[in-house]
Formats: C-alpha cells, sequence, structure tokens
C-alpha cells in the first residue's frame, strides 16, 4: 500500500490486505466494497486503475506488487569457462550493454532483462496462474558483475511484483494442480499461510535467473543463432499435415 494521490476533486488511494496463499483481487474487491459501504461518506469507484493490473506502470516498478523477490548466485570461473563457453567480462559486457544500455534506449519499464517473460509465462500457464498478469509479473532488472578479484560472476535478478497464488482460480485445473503438486506448493499452507504463493514466486525467480544465465551465455558465446538452426528446425514438413487438416 502507498500514499494516496489527490488529483482535483478525486483521490485515488491503493488499499493492501494478505489473503496469504490465494491471489485474490476478486475477494478483495468483494471486501473492500463491504467496508467502503459501512465507513465511506463519499461516493466511490473500487477500482480505478492505481493498481495497474495486468499492465506495465512504474508505480509497480517502484513499489511492488504481489511478492518482490531477489535471487542471486555466484557463478565460478570455472564453470562459466567450461560450462557457459564464455567469459566472466564477456557476461558483465553484454549485460550491461544489452539489458541495461540497450533497454534504457528503448524506454523501457522494468525490462531491462534479456528474456524473464519468457519463463514468468511458461510457469504462469503450467501453475494455473492468471497469464495476463504476466506483464507486471515480468519486471525484471538482471545484473551481473565480476567478484573475488574479477575471477567468478555475481548474478542477481530483482523482481518487485510477482503475482502468484496457490489456491484458487486455475490452479484447481488438473495439470495445473499436478504441477503444483511436483513443486511442493499445491493448495494453502496450513503451518505457515502464505509460504507456498512465496515459495512458488522464489522458484520463477529462481528460473528466471537461470534462463537469463543461459540465454545470455550463448549471446556472449555466439551460439544462439547457431542452436536455432540446429535444432528449431523440422526434419519433415509438416505443411502438407496441417493444410489437409
Amino acid at each position: 500500500m502507498h500514499d494516496p494521490l489527490v488529483l482535483n476533486l478525486h483521490v485515488y488511494a491503493v488499499l493492501g490486505q494478505h489473503f496469504w496463499d490465494h491471489l485474490s483481487t476478486h475477494w478483495f474487491c468483494y471486501s473492500l466494497v463491504i467496508c467502503l459501504k459501512l465507513n465511506c461518506l463519499f461516493d466511490y469507484y473500487y477500482v480505478g486503475n492505481f493498481c495497474s493490473d495486468k499492465k506495465p506502470a512504474a508505480v509497480n516498478w517502484i513499489e511492488g506488487r504481489g511478492k518482490s523477490v531477489v535471487c542471486e548466485a555466484i557463478i565460478k570461473d570455472e564453470v562459466v569457462r567450461k560450462v557457459l563457453k564464455t567469459t566472466v567480462a564477456s557476461l558483465v559486457e553484454l549485460n550491461m550493454l544489452k539489458n541495461l544500455t540497450g533497454s534504457a534506449i528503448a524506454g523501457a519499464l522494468g525490462g531491462f532483462n534479456a528474456h524473464a517473460s519468457n519463463i514468468v509465462s511458461a510457469v504462469f500457464l503450467a501453475t494455473g496462474q492468471d497469464p495476463a498478469q504476466n506483464i507486471e509479473s515480468s519486471h525484471c532488472i538482471t545484473m551481473m558483475e565480476a567478484v573475488n578479484d574479477g575471477k567468478d560472476l555475481h548474478i542477481s535478478v530483482t523482481m518487485p511484483s510477482i503475482e502468484v497464488g496457490t489456491v484458487g482460480g486455475g490452479t484447481q485445473l488438473a495439470s495445473q494442480s499436478a504441477c503444483l503438486n511436483l513443486l511442493g506448493v499445491k493448495g494453502a499452507n496450513k503451518e505457515s499461510p502464505g509460504a507456498n504463493a512465496r515459495l512458488l514466486a522464489k522458484i520463477i525467480a529462481g528460473s528466471v535467473l537461470a534462463g537469463e544465465l543461459s540465454l545470455m551465455s550463448a549471446i556472449s558465446a555466439g551460439q544462439l543463432v547457431k542452436s536455432h538452426m540446429k535444432y528449431n528446425r523440422s526434419s519433415k514438413d509438416v505443411s502438407s499435415i496441417v493444410a489437409s487438416s
């Protein structure tokens, strides 16, 4: 929750409420209406877009919405060279020129990353989240720095507005429920309310970090286009099959 904004004769207020493992904007609106009917002396609309749900906006990038997560790791120089086939210095430079400077030139809002949205979208669909909330949930800044006397890589992703729940909505679908169960976050956590949703947000951030490291390494090593040309091409002509169907 942040400070209300007074605009001419109107007041825009953003309120917050914990629903623990349930990401329930509709239940929040319902409870808000009940409270307003009891206490409000003025005319009101209970939604005013200040929350910027399902839309990119600076307010969620700065203030956060849902779960705010920072995930970081140190990758040893040997792993960078032998597994990722690149160097720490190359990754740090590429991240600065692409994810930070390039995004700034483009006027990005929360998009200072390589492809966080790919991972967020995939996990959202697999676990029954609202796919439209991928917009603000994909807000992410990826940072890379050389540490330990320049030998190793420190990488982090900061994601201030991951909107997830493990109860209700699409989480009740069979396949999505199975995925949540596989991750160990299905349903409500009775011992620690809200813990399952928080863990799911952490899993997403960790997956984003892995995806950022993988893609940036592929670009740095000159492997991105080569791998697409080699592995992302069907050996069969499926156009006739599609046409006949």
